[in-house]
């Protein structure tokens, strides 16, 4: 990194917290992870949704004032099986077509600690709603060179979370001949996100003067 931007780097740093006051940041999908594991017989296979969105309006001065809101499209399943895939979108699993979307709406933010927040809000998959709590890590701020060559804000987030499946209708498995499950009840949800500032919208332009 070049001394000049390093040290726009390092003011940004110095002055996050009252910059990042009433920001709206959204995920860039390009470095942004949507990604589960689930049990298997005795492994864990893991898999990823391709399409989601996400904003966060952030207030380091007052973060109970926070926000966030995440959205899903439930067809995007990727779990490198094409035919697994397939019947992870049928009646069986998440019925992509009756339910195309995951979302997640905050209706609180807590601190917890330096950098550290619980998100609680409602999540609704597969025609349920329910409130949950995700532990959110705040991982800072830096700068980067956009195509136009200017300088502009990153911020990065993350969160780890286990739930129920079956507590969202999802229930669908198979009884081994000797005892037990094909697959586990509770899901290891990750998601990483990396968060790009939108540019301020240009001023519309003045309407002419009528003759």
């Amino acid at each position: 990194m070049s001394r000049s931007r390093f040290a726009v780097a390092l003011s940004f740093s110095l002055l996050a917290a009252p910059a990042f006051a009433q920001d709206v940041w959204v995920c860039d999908k390009n470095h942004s992870e949507v990604s589960f594991q689930v049990r298997h017989f005795v492994a864990k296979v893991r898999g990823n949704f391709r399409d989601f969105s996400c904003s966060v309006t952030a207030n380091s001065a007052k973060p109970e004032t926070s926000s966030v809101e995440f959205t899903i499209k439930t067809a995007s399943i990727d779990t490198d099986n094409e035919r697994r895939d397939n019947h992870l979108k049928s009646a069986d699993f998440f019925e992509a077509e009756k339910f195309p979307e995951i979302s997640f709406k905050s209706s609180k933010v807590k601190a917890t600690g330096k950098d550290k927040y619980d998100v609680t809000g409602t999540l609704t998959m597969h025609g349920v709603s329910k409130e949950v709590t995700l532990p959110v890590n705040f991982l800072g701020v830096m700068m980067d060179k956009n195509r136009e060559g200017k300088e502009v804000p990153k911020s990065g987030f993350d969160t780890q979370t286990t739930i129920n499946r079956k507590d969202y209708g999802i229930v669908w498995n198979k009884v081994l001949d000797n005892g037990g499950a094909m697959l586990g009840d509770d899901v290891a949800v990750s998601i990483s996100l990396e968060m790009n500032k939108p540019a301020p919208a240009a001023p519309a332009a003045a309407a002419a003067p009528k003759d």
